[in-house]
């Protein structure tokens, strides 16, 4: 029995008919996915901690996908060079980047960029995160974060923090906490963690914001005193020390994180099978380990909790550059 059709039916099948050609490459390319090597780039220097990241995550990785992962640093522009590369790449997923905090929603609000991390790139995976510590020197006489609070508005303008580098999660945070207390504070700007970390011991700066991996050794030696951890939970690794929340100061969560994302446009099976391999590679022993070992915790963030989660950095931080009139200009 034939079944008559009428004029809109008719014009729907034909329209369905000519578009089925254009969709069966894209589905046939995402079922085959991936068929070669796959670049990764990490938009800074080489030998970075991204880097490090990639290559532990990558050996599982490769296993799992079938192929070689191919990592390329390409650094400029506060990492803003090897970002744009792989937001203009084509959305096949042979290109992805694996980036830091900056690059995904800090940038765009400080500096003079000609795309959006926001909309020109795919969220596939949060790959580690690095929650920042607060470190003082002992010679402060505050051994908590409300004492040391306290002490900053008993004493405006006479301590100092330092940070890697303007513009970075470590300086917005403190700007962000001195905000909601009151306090002057003076921000001091260093050539990475290493200069800063000379200055708290030589006690030239009074606080700094880093991961736990800076400090810790000179933790363990009473070298410096960890405050708090801007983290929603203690850090496995260092349990003694209280988050941001128990110290009396909640919705103080800041991290250095690195997160893979593929060109906007990509199909979401193929992002789908990148997730899962990232996420497989997380679970791996060696990975756990090494993250321990670098005061890294493992995000475990689906990739759609990493699409929220991005938003709310966003709205976070920009409000945050917006209210402490930060500028790098």
């Amino acid at each position: 029995m034939r079944t008559k059709l009428s004029g809109l039916d008719r014009r729907q099948f034909i329209a369905a008919a000519a578009l089925a050609p254009l969709a069966a490459p894209s589905i046939v390319r995402a079922a085959a996915y991936p068929d070669r090597s796959i670049r990764v780039i990490i938009p800074y220097t080489a030998g970075g901690v991204a880097e490090t990241v990639m290559r532990l995550l990558a050996v599982s990785m490769e296993q799992r996908l079938g192929q070689k992962l191919v990592i390329e640093a390409k650094p400029g522009a506060a990492g803003n060079i090897g970002t744009q590369e792989v937001s203009r790449a084509e959305p096949d997923g042979y290109t992805l980047l694996v980036a830091a905090t900056n690059n995904y929603v800090i940038n765009q609000f400080l500096m003079q960029m000609t795309f959006d991390p926001t909309t020109t790139l795919a969220p596939i995976a949060r790959v580690s995160d690095v929650p920042l510590v607060i470190f003082s020197n002992p010679e402060v006489p505050a051994r908590s974060m409300k004492e040391m609070i306290d002490y900053a508005r008993a004493n405006p303008g006479k301590l100092a923090y330092g940070v890697p580098s303007l513009g970075t999660v470590n300086h917005l945070m403190m700007e962000r906490l001195k905000l909601a207390t009151g306090t002057d504070i003076t921000a001091i700007p260093f050539r990475g963690s290493p200069e800063a970390t000379l200055a708290l011991l030589k006690n030239d700066i009074q606080l700094f914001p880093i991961g736990l991996a800076a400090g810790g050794s000179h933790l363990k030696e009473g070298k410096v005193t960890a405050l708090a951890a801007a983290a929603e939970k203690r850090l496995p690794m260092a349990p003694d020390i209280p988050t941001m929340e128990e110290a009396g100061f909640p919705g103080f969560v800041a991290a250095n994180w690195w997160g893979m994302s593929a060109p906007a446009g990509t199909p979401p099976e193929i992002l789908d099978t990148l997730a899962a391999a990232v996420a497989e590679a997380q679970k791996t022993q060696v990975v756990k380990d090494r993250f321990f070992a670098l005061g890294m915790v493992v995000a475990d963030l689906n990739r759609a909790q990493f699409a929220a989660e991005l938003k709310r950095e966003v709205d976070f931080w920009s409000d945050t550059i917006k209210r402490g009139k930060i500028s790098l200009r």
